[in-house]
């Protein structure tokens, strides 16, 4: 159902009204234009859409808009980083990730660390030790590695995953929605008695 309302045109505006509407200008003809979008939605796999905590710890994959294949959002995800860089919780969140990744790294870094000094006292003399000093503290490192690795994994994954999920609910797209069920979908300049008149209009859904 349409609602329209028929108000007098200035009269400064009659030619010009008329002008536009003679070349098919009119407000309908531009409202069905496709708008541009410069940040289109990112869609995460379905795997890792599913991801919860203590999740592994590997690249997500992702895609914009419609794509069909997804992309690697790198180990880090730096390279979602440019997609999600107009909403600043996005950018929040996948700061956060990045640094989650780095504390990772660096407790794999010490694990590693530790087993190496471990395995390198097994053979340091003339027979095989295994439980000399210096391999208690590095097996004292490795099992404090194995339980900061827990706590640094345990969120990690969410945060890249509400990084997505800001950007998205965020759009331009979405924050215009209000308003553009509030603007009028039917307006121009109408003639019944002789005199311009302005038509304007809502369709009711």
């Amino acid at each position: 159902m349409t609602v329209s309302t028929l108000s007098a045109a200035p009269r400064g505006r009659r030619l010009a009204l008329s002008f536009l509407l003679s070349l098919g200008l009119g407000a309908p003809a531009l409202a069905q234009q496709p708008a541009l979008n410069p940040h289109p939605v990112v869609r995460l796999s379905p795997e890792d859409t599913e991801r919860g905590d203590n999740g592994v710890q590997k690249n997500f994959w992702f895609a914009l808009g419609n794509e069909p294949e997804y992309r690697s959002a790198g180990f880090f995800g730096q390279k979602l980083r440019p997609h999600v860089a107009d909403d600043a919780e996005a950018v929040a969140s996948l700061n956060r990730y990045r640094r989650q990744k780095w504390l990772y790294l660096g407790e794999r870094l010490v694990f590693l660390t530790a087993g190496g000094v471990y395995a390198q006292q097994v053979l340091s003399g003339d027979r095989q030790q295994y439980f000399n000093p210096t391999q208690k503290v590095a097996i004292g490192v490795a099992v404090g590695s194995l339980l900061a690795n827990a706590l640094i994994t345990r969120r990690t994954n969410q945060h890249l995953i509400r990084s997505v999920e800001a950007h998205n609910a965020t759009l331009p797209a979405a924050r215009r929605m209000g308003l553009e069920r509030a603007m009028p979908n039917l307006l121009g300049v109408t003639a019944p008695t002789g005199r311009p008149q302005l038509l304007v209009g809502w369709t009711l859904r």
